[in-house]
């Protein structure tokens, strides 16, 4: 499930404009509520393995991956509203669209991401993301001064390769998510694809990307080593009073731009 969950979401993740599995028209939702799925997992990893550390950081797991799924969805709506669009590929071509005062470069209109105008909502889902997948400051499931290996304690091998692999193709999906909704996915962003034939605009569109979530990826990476781990008590307060109705604020902020302007 685990595993599973992960490698689902790459069947909407556009690399190219004709490299995607489905653009579904609600594609966004469907990346977020699979990957939700690897809950099951995690919590069926540490009720089955016997061991009270597993039970323990199985049960921490699943309230965190709870408490943070409502952020990760409110940071996505304020994205749909400004795009008003829910398919992956119709959020890039609202990006490719959303120019900056007329500005070119080469005869090409240079497109802001929705990075700048929703940059709130992309600190809340960058957190969110981070929380979800268990990375440092909310490694508190696998926390290893307190519950040895968390619900990963009793497995070894192939099973702990398994959810191993799926942690960091979670940390891949995450940020090709974020890399579409706020970075303008595979689009440049001051050059059009649509110039270009088949091959290179896919080719030149999967570089691209790859390029916007190798630095995401760095940074989730990067903050392993950089920040202490939270309490769980804080790690709760982070979500339900600060998170949310930021996200919530977020919503009503963009429906008003939106429709006043």
């Amino acid at each position: 499930l685990v595993l599973g969950a992960a490698m689902a979401v790459f069947v909407v993740i556009p690399f190219g404009p004709d490299l995607i599995g489905r653009d579904l028209d609600l594609g966004i939702f469907y990346a977020l509520a699979i990957s939700s799925i690897s809950t099951i997992g995690v919590l069926i990893a540490g009720w089955s393995s016997g061991n009270k550390y597993s039970l323990i950081g199985g049960l921490r797991a699943a309230a965190q991956l709870i408490a943070y799924e409502l952020p990760l969805f409110l940071a996505v709506v304020g994205v749909v509203i400004q795009a008003q669009t829910m398919s992956m590929i119709g959020i890039i071509d609202a990006q490719a669209e959303y120019q900056l005062f007329g500005l070119e470069i080469a005869g090409n209109a240079i497109a802001i991401p929705y990075v700048f105008p929703q940059f709130i909502g992309f600190v809340i889902f960058y957190i969110a993301a981070l929380a979800e997948l268990s990375r440092t400051p909310f490694d508190m499931p696998i926390a290893e001064s307190e519950l040895v290996m968390g619900y990963l304690t009793e497995y070894s091998g192939f099973r702990f390769a398994v959810f191993f692999i799926g942690e960091y193709i979670g940390i891949f999906t995450m940020s090709a998510i974020m890399a579409t909704l706020w970075l303008g996915g595979y689009d440049p962003l001051f050059f059009d694809l649509s110039g270009l034939n088949d091959i290179a605009a896919n080719a030149i569109g999967a570089l691209v990307l790859f390029g916007k979530v190798a630095i995401l990826v760095f940074l989730m990476i990067w903050m392993r080593w950089t920040f202490p781990r939270f309490r769980e008590d804080q790690l709760q307060d982070l979500a339900w009073r600060i998170l949310i109705p930021l996200g919530l604020a977020n919503i009503a902020v963009t429906a008003f731009f939106k429709v006043v302007f």
